[in-house]
This record gives structure tokens, sequence and C-alpha cells, in this order.
């Protein structure tokens, strides 16, 4: 499965009031699309009530609240609704795999491998001795496979089940701010408005083109990607999410 990231209410999300990206894109562009889950087409899935969902998120967020007032580590809450703005974009695996190799990198002094390879990533890339080190070095959220963040301005982490009872590390926005501009420091030295043109002037090569019937047709098959380039679009994509989450105070989380 691909990998989006979104920035929103949790309401929204678990009551499945969003479109990714790509399903935004075909939309507008009048191709069909649907999003496949465990059990086929979310889309003929029957949608939970947004109603009973906010009530769960709330629950959640104010148990989430209450554990960590009673460890010291007061944070404040967050707003829950099903009608707040969101953001979401498609990093998907390779840059976001390429993304935590440079900033690994970074954090060692290494040389960051020239390309990646496609779809190779996600076994064994933990065990790798450059992030191993680099997750040693600097106790991140991005180094501890934090799969969700929420919107508290101090920096730590935790693991804890999620609203659906499984157990991810979590970090917070001020965290993940924190991590993105260390990691920019040691890489790119980049200003904000280089760093907002990587989402689209960055990443993937074009595998087709918008043919003069208007159908998109296959021109090229990549198997090979620059790792700097992917890894400049999804640090480019987590930064304008990190930010859209600090000023709209709502999660972030990876879907996949």
């Amino acid at each position: 499965m691909g990998l989006d990231l979104y920035a929103g209410t949790l309401t929204r999300y678990y009551a499945r009031n969003w479109k990714t990206s790509v399903q935004q894109w075909a939309e507008e562009n009048g191709y069909a699309y649907s999003r496949m889950g465990p059990d086929g087409p979310m889309e003929q899935e029957q949608r939970p009530d947004p109603a009973e969902v906010q009530g769960a998120m709330e629950s959640w967020r104010d148990s989430i609240l209450g554990i960590l007032k009673n460890s010291g580590a007061e944070s404040p809450s967050w707003p829950e609704d099903n009608e707040a703005p969101y953001y979401t974009d498609k990093p998907d695996w390779d840059a976001w795999y390429a993304l935590l190799l440079a900033a690994a990198c970074g954090v060692t002094g290494e040389a960051i491998p020239p390309t990646v390879e496609k779809g190779s990533w996600r076994e064994g890339f933990w065990e790798l001795p450059v992030v191993k080190r680099a997750a040693e070095e600097r106790q991140w959220s991005l180094f501890g496979a934090a799969e969700l963040w929420l919107p508290f301005p101090d920096r730590f982490r935790f693991d804890c089940p999620n609203p659906l009872g499984n157990s991810i590390t979590i970090g917070t926005t001020g965290g993940l701010l924190y991590e993105l501009g260390e990691v920019n420091q040691l890489l790119w030295q980049a200003g904000e408005e280089e760093i907002l043109s990587w989402t689209t002037g960055e990443g993937y090569p074009a595998d087709g083109e918008m043919g003069p019937d208007g159908k998109l047709r296959r021109v090229a098959v990549n198997t090979q990607y620059d790792t700097v380039s992917l890894a400049k679009m999804a640090f480019s994509i987590l930064y304008r999410g990190a930010v859209f989450s600090r000023e709209h105070r709502v999660p972030i989380l990876m879907d996949y």
C-alpha cells in the first residue's frame, strides 16, 4: 500500500471525510479512483457515524492528556470535529525512506547513497547501520518510527495505543518541526520558499504523460530514483504538514 500524509482532526480522518491528493487529482481531471482497504474498495464500505467518531476521538484525546498530566508532561488540548480543514499529500514509501536515510547520513556524516531502488527500503531499513547509529545519537520521532504527531509545542515522544488500539510511537508537532530544522541545517540550509518548492520541483521522475486525447499514457518505467530529490520532496510535504498542524492545532498521521 502507498503512503499518504494527513494533517487534520482525528474525527475527519477516522470518519473518512477526506480525500487523498491522488483522489483529488483524479476527480478534478475526470478519472475514476477507488481507495483500497483490506476488504476491498473503501467507497463500498459503510461510513461510520461522524458524531460517534467525534465522541470516540475526544475520549481518546482526553485519555492521552490525562496520562501526560499524570506523568508531568502536561500539554494543551486540541479541537475535534468533522469539518475543520485538512492538509494531505503523497510522499509514498520510497521518498519517505529516502528522507530518513538522508537525515541519518546527515547526523552521522556519511555520504548519502546517490540512488534509491524502487520498493527496496521497507524490508530491513531500521537495521541499516547508518540508521541505527543516527537513532542512537538523536532521539528523534523520525528515527523512532513515529506514525502520529500530536499538536503539542514541547518536544517528546512516547509509545501508546492509537484510537484503533494498535500500539504506535507518537511524537509532537513541536518536536517534528525541531527535527526538520536540524535535518535542513545538516543537509541543505534552505530557506522556506525553497523548501516549499520541493513539493513539486523534486521527487519521482514522470512515468507517464497526458496524450492528445486527454488520457494518461505510460512513457517510462523508472526503477531507480535520485535519493536527494526524493528526500527533498518528502521533507517539503512533511514540513507543510507540520506547519499546518501548528497553525490549525491538529494532529499529523501517516496513512497507509
